[in-house]
């Protein structure tokens, strides 16, 4: 388990990225390599072109494999979008006797029973996230494995996709030569990077401010509570700078990354950047005052929808955690104070160092990489921590029921013991047969 190597692609609106991760002796997340092209088939989180995604996965995925060493086959994926719908939905299982214990199996029964509720057509279950539990009528419970009772009901946050959308992500990755191993909520990745324990516990916004989405997640007492997509991010910032100061879009995106401000007020009255004009015009002259009020202008939209969505899932007043900004939209000047100031809640710039070890590559650290080093933790371990609890319990089960047996005899443990095993065990059940006859 300590070798199991993780890869992480992120294919997003601006950038697709891969990086390639382990988790070293204290349990925390060693870098190996990342590799990045630029995303040219992706609009809005969707995939649009299928050959210009292909040869940015490739890209990506190439320079990642010479960095670490490793040849790459199997991926975490993340999937964005505004066709992602979230919604709550009430199951319920009746076991048969009273006398037993709840077990992580009725637990699984009643999750996988909701993999087989009628969602709109053209949709794809992608999540399925239980809530509190009820025992008996006895509502409000976190963890029911280890408690007597009959009825087991929970309330799940399931989340959908469309398969289209899902299908064109497939392709992709199938063409670039990947298998993959989960197809995950891209919010749901980064919030494995960037949020504490303490702040899911408490309450709290996570907003990833993408190229072309911002996806929202809502912690409360450790449980994923709600999840959206506002189809609005980085890039439609820059195409109100290229219209309203008509500049080119690469200009464009230089003047919003090296002098954009969230905040129009904060921006100096006589700034002034000459930008060098088409063909032989004059220079063109772009106050920075100017530039800060058309980012302010649609920044604020961005944060009314996302303040919405908080309204909508019910938690605004139980966020003790306040807001987490991040993704490459986060590293705006200004844009923190912004939120507060239209939210009301606290906020904080999220960088995805909460599991992170010792890292060669610094780059990793940035708010732009959070999804994709979500999507490496995601093969270390779950979103929800009763699941990592589940998980442990059913390996140490398995490890109980397997004979113990010393280092020797099991060919130095590990993958080739593994195969000596099965090897043995095949022959004796050959002889078994043939006592049989």
């Amino acid at each position: 388990m300590e070798d199991k190597i993780v890869v992480g692609l992120d294919i997003g609106t601006t950038k697709i990225c891969a990086i390639v991760g382990r988790r070293n002796e204290y349990g925390k997340l060693e870098v190996l390599g990342m590799g990045k092209a630029v995303s040219d088939g992706v609009v809005r989180g969707i995939v649009t072109n299928i050959d210009k995604t292909v040869s940015g996965i490739e890209k990506a995925i190439a320079e990642a494999e010479e960095q670490s060493g490793i040849s790459i086959g199997v991926v975490n994926v993340g999937i964005a979008g505004q066709h992602i719908k979230s919604s709550i939905h009430h199951g319920s299982i009746t076991r048969n006797s009273n006398d037993d214990e709840i077990t992580v199996e009725d637990v699984n029964r009643l999750t996988n029973d909701m993999y087989r509720i009628v969602i709109p057509p053209g949709s794809e279950i992608i999540h399925v996230m239980p809530q509190n539990y009820t025992v008996d009528y006895e509502e409000g419970i976190k963890d029911p494995v280890g408690m007597s009772g009959v009825k087991l009901e929970a309330d799940f946050h399931i989340i959908t996709a469309q398969t289209n959308a899902i299908n064109n992500v497939n392709k992709c990755v199938r063409r670039a030569g990947l298998e993959i191993e989960n197809l995950i909520l891209e919010p749901l990745a980064s919030s494995l990077a960037v949020l504490s324990e303490e702040e899911k516990e408490a309450g709290v916004c996570l907003v990833d401010i993408g190229g072309g989405t911002t996806d929202i997640a809502i912690f409360h007492d450790n449980i994923i509570r709600h999840t959206a997509v506002v189809p609005f991010g980085g890039n439609i910032i820059t195409s109100d700078i290229k219209q309203g100061c008509m500049v080119m879009q690469h200009q464009a995106e230089l003047l919003k990354t090296k002098f954009g401000r969230a905040i129009g007020e904060e921006a100096s009255e006589n700034e002034i950047v000459s930008i060098p004009g088409l063909r032989n015009r004059a220079p063109k002259e772009i106050s920075i005052k100017n530039l800060a009020h058309i980012i302010e202008a649609r920044m604020e939209e961005i944060i009314e929808l996302v303040h919405a969505e908080i309204i909508t899932s019910g938690y605004e007043n139980r966020l003790a955690g306040g807001i987490v900004i991040t993704g490459g939209g986060s590293q705006l000047a200004g844009v923190k104070q912004l939120f507060e100031y239209m939210t009301g809640m606290d906020a904080r710039i999220g960088y995805p160092n909460e599991h992170l070890g010792k890292s060669k590559i610094e780059l990793v650290k940035s708010p732009m990489y959070a999804t994709t080093v979500g999507l490496v933790l995601t093969g270390f371990k779950a979103v929800d921590d009763r699941e990592n609890r589940y998980n442990e319990k059913r390996s140490q089960l398995q490890n109980k029921q397997q004979p113990k047996k010393d280092g020797k005899a099991n060919g130095g443990a590990g993958f080739f013991g593994r195969i000596l095993d099965k090897t043995k065990n095949l022959l004796i059940d050959d002889i078994d047969d043939k006592e049989d006859y």
